[in-house]
């Protein structure tokens, strides 16, 4: 007999709530090797890379199969912002005086999904040049990628909604 899988809604779920778990754990401290620094942030830009051309794979998918699941796509939007949120509090953390405002992982989730919005409240900023800098790059993913695939997601659940509109009217000859 054959193991049950768990619905796919259940599924994405899950691992938004892994995603979370693992940015609540990630190791994150002051470096003071400049080569184990580079290597952490190396690292951190290839995984910004790794999103970006999965959530491109994904909206192509969306666009290829109307009924394809969306799921996949809304786990990496949230992928993104909590590795971006892990970069502003790494940078928080090893450089002193970059942002104001943000001084724990609660910050940094704030702080990025804040951006990610655009209804910043001021109480968290970019002060040094470094944050600003990486700010511009959050902001850069957040209008190419993740704008995208949330514009992608709002037409396909408008389109099945509507689909879904239309059967029943046709069911119940209106």
């Amino acid at each position: 007999m054959g193991r049950r899988r768990l619905p796919l809604p259940v599924r994405y779920l899950l691992a938004c709530a892994g995603l979370l778990a693992l940015y609540a754990v990630a190791p994150v401290r002051p470096e003071a090797d400049p080569g184990l620094l580079v290597l952490r942030w190396s690292l951190t830009l290839f995984l910004v890379g790794a999103i970006a051309l999965v959530i491109g794979r994904e909206a192509v998918r969306q666009l290829r199969s109307p009924d394809a699941p969306i799921g996949a796509l809304v786990v990496c939007v949230v992928a993104g912002l909590l590795l971006f949120a892990l970069m502003d509090f790494g940078l928080a953390v090893n450089r002193e005086g970059q942002f104001t405002g943000l001084d724990t992982r609660v910050d940094a989730l704030y702080f990025a999904l804040s951006t990610l919005l655009t209804v910043g409240f001021g109480d968290v900023s970019a002060q040094g040049q470094a944050a600003r800098v990486l700010l511009i790059a959050q902001m850069a993913f957040n209008i190419t990628a993740i704008a995208g695939a949330a514009s992608l997601v709002t037409r396909r659940v408008a389109a099945r909604a509507a689909k879904s509109d239309r059967h029943l009217r046709t069911r119940h000859g209106r």
